[in-house]
């Protein structure tokens, strides 16, 4: 069969290569561990610990902060060091605890479940209690993304694992090695929705994984395999439930306007320990890639833990870097320095001993209309950006900017080397700011 797709898009080398043929290492946690209470979309998490609470793996630290929010839980024993400001990836000052680890794992005891025990109701609470949230970026509360308006309208779960993003390979990892948990974390999502397919859908450049889930689905009547074809952005949600279904989804809709919801592979096993064993999210597996890495490669890392332990732990450099990357090198962010905790939606660092970026001179636009014919939201980033840059608000609005996706591909493929991607991304950034207030 022919892999499924959407329209535009690039096609970056992938150099997966670098860290997809090791299996997944398990890393100890460090010696001080920092759990920020905003690691979801919404409102934050409130601290239930103060400074010298004594406090045991899986026990919670943070209660949401509403419905549209996610609880912390430790993913370690030890003692409250203190409860501050400090640093997110983005560089912001955010809530935080912070715990000394005692290095003694006293853990918590949690109550399994079994499936055909539970109603649809229970799925979602037991997710809800958990923590779990999008591991793939956004970090959406995954049971307010179970709960839509009209469930039965619902008839397509996907369970993303493109992993379209060069360098990254966590997700590939987990369709090798935990292809089982995440049927059943599917299934347990399925369950939700009685009149809906699980549809896992992967890139043809990943045949062992395709192999792999194609066998552990045998059986299954409402479960597939979808191949969908190599091409970058095709694990954003609006460009994968095109691809599958052909329907559109635009900025003003949610996926479950068009029937369609999205889960990160990640994720759906986060399901599976919620649902079934009642374990609370506090790890998760993580890219450590690029070419100024000692040992590149997956690790299961503990939420907590800080970039510069993980760095350590995989070997240090072997050469400096000129950039680090909080993610892959198309929708990451530039990171100042190691000091920040992994978060739930932390999916990789990637370390490059040269910077091309710095290096490139942006030039006049040469009209080669490259970027409109990559752009998967079928704008105009060349005209979009120079609106941005003019700062004028009403005219971006009228030409759709509002509808960019911010995947990168207009500067990727741009030959004058224009930066499209962040002029645009900025401007999105001050009206959606301009519209909460």
């Amino acid at each position: 069969m022919q892999a499924k797709t959407f329209k535009g898009g690039i096609h970056p080398k992938d150099m997966k290569e670098i860290s997809m043929d090791q299996p997944i290492m398990t890393l100890e946690p460090g010696k001080e561990m920092v759990f920020l209470m905003s690691q979801h979309i919404g409102a934050p998490a409130k601290p239930l610990v103060k400074k010298g609470d004594p406090v045991i793996i899986g026990q919670m630290i943070g209660e949401a902060g509403g419905f549209v929010s996610a609880p912390v839980y430790s993913s370690v024993s030890g003692t409250v060091k203190a409860v501050e400001k400090r640093k997110n990836a983005l560089g912001d000052m955010v809530d935080a605890v912070v715990i000394e680890n005692d290095g003694l794992d006293t853990e918590s005891e949690y109550t399994p479940a079994k499936l055909d025990a539970l109603s649809p109701e229970d799925i979602i609470k037991r997710i809800q209690t958990a923590g779990v949230v999008g591991m793939g970026g956004a970090g959406f509360p995954t049971h307010v993304k179970l709960s839509p308006k009209e469930p039965d309208k619902i008839d397509h779960i996907l369970v993303n694992g493109s992993e379209c993003e060069p360098y990254l390979t966590s997700d590939y990892r987990c369709l090798l090695e935990n292809s089982d948990e995440l049927v059943k974390g599917l299934t347990c999502i399925l369950k939700i929705f009685p009149k809906a397919s699980g549809i896992i859908c992967i890139e043809d450049n990943k045949p062992e994984a395709i192999a792999k889930m194609r066998e552990a689905v045998k059986g299954s009547d409402r479960i597939r395999v979808e191949v969908m074809k190599t091409k970058y952005p095709e694990g954003a949600e609006r460009s994968l439930i095109y691809a599958v279904t052909g329907r559109e989804v635009n900025s003003s809709m949610l996926p479950a306007d068009a029937g369609c919801i999205v889960n990160n592979v990640d994720t759906v096993i986060a399901v599976y320990e919620a649902v079934i064993k009642g374990r609370p999210l506090m790890h998760r597996i993580f890219t450590v890639s690029g070419d100024a890495v000692a040992n590149a490669r997956n690790y299961d890392v503990r939420i907590g833990m800080s970039y510069a332990d993980i760095i350590e732990a995989a070997g240090g450099f072997q050469k400096e870097p000129e950039k680090i990357i909080s993610g892959g090198p198309m929708m990451g962010f530039s990171l100042f320095g190691l000091d920040v905790p992994v978060t739930k939606t932390s999916g990789a660092i990637t370390c490059f001993i040269k910077d091309p970026v710095k290096e490139s001179v942006p030039s006049a636009c040469i009209k080669c209309g490259r970027c409109v014919r990559g752009c998967p939201a079928h704008l105009m980033p060349c005209d979009l950006s120079d609106i941005a840059e003019h700062g004028d608000k009403e005219e971006f609005a009228a030409r759709y900017g509002m509808e960019c996706v911010e995947c990168g591909s207009c500067s990727y493929i741009c030959p004058a080397k224009r930066p499209l991607a962040s002029n645009i991304k900025a401007m999105r950034r001050t009206l959606l700011a301009e519209r909460r207030k």
